[in-house]
């Protein structure tokens, strides 16, 4: 029986995995550094936090996770023209004992088994609506175009920086990536004007990852992102996570496979619910497996991490991709 890592290996390298890989098991995600420890993230239910980039960010009750707060008292960048006089990004240089303290967890895991993976939140369109919005963002892309390009390429700057440190500290051989880069039928920018603006920000970004050691690339958007599939190519993605039912799964493995692996196809809109099932749930697993089978495909809930709204969904996932295993592959993994 493969490990977990060899066995996610085998998947999105066209190799022979002997079960599917079950959700998030090959990854073992780290968030702790000085930088993700000095700023406030919010407490479900409780009062808007300001982020280390000034952002205020709250978390309401009952939603997937926290969101920026754009009414007039808290938005940060009301005129995109006058970005250098309000975003300031947030410091790196910390003493060398600072990023020290949080090795111990990455030296605790076995890299034979799992990778490990390090978590970063808010990429570079996200971080870009974070300051302004999500309405102004996608106007300034059209009626902002340079001032858009400088911003980019200033938190670009940032994040390039970012993985030169973490890389040097903890040596991470996977990445875990969230930019949400659509809606569930179409991804806000066209393919050419992502192109223009964040295929450059991003070959840098992943670039820069790579250059300090990672091996798997594994980029979070839970939308639709079909048509942005040759973009994540071309930037050194090698797992579109999150990949939504709508895209088509079954005809991306058939068109990309050879290229990049898609991770998802159990929406959590479908089956994370509170009334879920197992039953229910079975029914969807089941059903994106036969479709899509082992190969640059990976069963997964296509929330951006191994959780979930409503308890016990998430676990309930995992044990149908185990029974499934059983039934298939005599493999309990």
């Amino acid at each position: 029986m493969l490990t977990k890592r060899q066995n996610l290996l085998e998947t999105i390298r066209g190799g022979k995995p002997d079960r599917y890989v079950n959700q998030y098991e090959p990854f073992q995600i780290l968030f702790a550094n000085p930088y993700s420890v000095s700023g406030a993230f919010p407490q479900r239910g409780g009062a808007p936090v300001q982020n280390a980039w000034g952002v205020w960010i709250a978390f309401p009750e009952g939603v997937p996770g926290p969101f920026p707060v754009h009414d007039e008292e808290h938005i940060l960048l009301k005129d995109i023209t006058k970005w250098k006089d309000v975003v300031k990004a947030p410091n790196l240089d910390f003493p060398e004992e600072e990023w020290n303290k949080y090795l111990p967890m990455a030296q605790a895991i076995d890299r034979s088994e799992v990778f490990v993976t390090q978590g970063f939140y808010t990429g570079v369109f996200e971080q870009l609506h974070y300051l302004m919005s999500i309405d102004k963002a996608l106007m300034n892309f059209i009626e902002e175009p340079e001032a858009m390009k400088e911003l980019i390429d200033y938190i670009t700057d940032w994040e390039v920086k970012y993985a030169r440190e973490v890389c040097r500290h903890y040596h991470p051989d996977a990445l875990f990536h969230h930019d949400d880069w659509g809606s569930q039928i179409n991804s806000f920018l066209s393919p050419d004007m992502f192109n223009e603006f964040l295929t450059p920000a991003y070959k840098k970004i992943y670039g820069a990852w790579k250059e300090g050691g990672v091996e798997v690339v594994v980029h979070h958007s839970d939308s639709y992102a079909a048509n942005l599939v040759p973009a994540m190519i071309e930037v050194g993605i090698d797992i579109f996570q999150g990949c939504v039912s709508t895209n088509n799964i079954p005809e991306l493995i058939k068109k990309y496979g050879d290229k990049i692996t898609f991770m998802g196809g159990i929406d959590n809109g479908k089956y994370d619910k509170a009334d879920w099932t197992k039953e229910s749930v079975m029914a969807i697993v089941r059903k994106v497996c036969e479709e899509c089978g082992t190969k640059s495909f990976i069963p997964c809930a296509t929330m951006g991490g191994p959780e979930s709204t409503f308890p016990g969904a998430y676990d309930c996932v995992s044990e149908c991709i185990r029974e499934i295993n059983v039934e298939k592959f005599g493999i309990s993994g």
